[in-house]
């Protein structure tokens, strides 16, 4: 494999850990203050107020955290096994195509957790159980 189609596979595969990652830090130390429709976890219900905005993004970010390191560990364990077994490099591109699609979908997944604990805390009106 090239040098430059290893680089690109090496993207495509670890963006998606790198972006939960990230994100899920983000959201953990310095969350969206204000609730706003460009930016943050942003749900029907995560919008209700200011305390299932806060609440959303604390939670958000520990899911996401979490998601990114587990993806991040199976992506490389997913990386060393394409460059070991035989195969050729179209294979290659169809296993990173594949991978990115499961980390894609493990991604918006991770709103289900999100959208539990907001159910659970706060009432259909946002207000605290």
């Amino acid at each position: 494999m090239e040098w430059f189609d290893a680089a690109i596979l090496l993207v495509d595969v670890f963006v998606a850990p790198a972006i939960l990652l990230g994100f899920g830090w983000r959201f953990m130390k310095k969350p969206p203050q204000d609730i706003n429709g460009s930016y943050g976890y942003r749900t029907s219900m995560s919008m209700k107020n200011q305390d299932t905005w806060d609440y959303a993004h604390q939670v958000c970010g520990r899911v996401w955290w979490r998601t990114g390191w587990i993806l991040l560990a199976l992506s490389a364990a997913f990386l060393v096994w394409m460059q070991t077994r035989p195969g050729g490099e179209r294979t290659n591109w169809l296993l990173g195509i594949l991978a990115m699609t499961a980390e894609t979908a493990a991604l918006i997944l991770t709103i289900i957790p999100v959208e539990r604990a907001l159910k659970k805390t706060f009432d259909k009106n946002g207000n605290r159980r």
